[in-house]
């Protein structure tokens, strides 16, 4: 039995991993190399902190920074990223996330945001769609990023749902281990080569329902 559905945010209800990419990648030319879309590849799914120790390890430069140094870079950084973020409508939700979420609600199941992005909220108003979740969880809610699966466990906790009982939707790797390690079952958005652990995984979430979900993650 479906009780909750917990999604992650970028890459499965908005695409705003285009807008982490273009400021990491302006972080990256600032420092002096260049940082490809294979090389971001590594950062989805991950926390801010730890995405910048990625980028600085491309570029051939851990421990050159003091923690200080590397906090200032997260700031100017996130700072570019809410410049992308203040020009986004309605017209940035994903093809069928309004849809799929409104007919799960009818059908009873809770929902819920779970992010490890500290900038979840503003997407939200954003975007107009903060109604279609009863629970938002962000990184300004948790202490350890995925694949710690401390965010999806939150989330379900909010909506009272025990873990047996709920899907998780992610496009990362790290997101489909958080999953698992909840003991969630897992929906993986994107490539089924690279979310082989999911329990299903779509090209994305138009054309899907209730009735659709339910068999896709049925291995009975």
């Amino acid at each position: 039995m479906i009780t909750a559905c917990l999604f992650d945010l970028d890459g499965v209800i908005v695409d705003t991993a285009r807008f982490h990419y273009k400021a990491w990648r302006r972080l990256a030319a600032g420092l002096g190399f260049g940082f490809t879309e294979h090389d971001n590849e590594r950062l989805k799914g991950v926390s801010r902190m730890r995405s910048l120790d990625i980028l600085l390890e491309t570029g051939g430069m851990t421990g050159r920074f003091t923690d200080t140094d590397k906090q200032k870079m997260a700031d100017v950084k996130n700072g570019w990223y809410l410049e992308y973020v203040a020009a986004m409508t309605s017209s940035d939700v994903l093809p069928g996330v309004t849809d799929f979420i409104a007919d799960l609600r009818r059908h009873g199941v809770a929902t819920a945001l779970a992010s490890s992005s500290r900038n979840a909220e503003v997407i939200l108003r954003r975007t107009g769609i903060t109604a279609l979740f009863d629970a938002v969880v962000d990184g300004n809610d948790i202490t350890r990023a995925k694949p710690d699966p401390q965010v999806f466990l939150t989330a379900a906790s909010r909506v009272g749902a025990g873990p047996g009982g709920c899907v998780v939707f992610e496009d990362a790797e790290a997101g489909v281990e958080a999953a698992v390690a909840a003991g969630m079952r897992c929906v993986g958005i994107g490539s089924a080569e690279r979310l082989s652990h999911a329990d299903a995984v779509l090209s994305g979430l138009e054309g899907v329902d209730y009735e659709y979900l339910k068999k896709a993650i049925d291995h009975e």
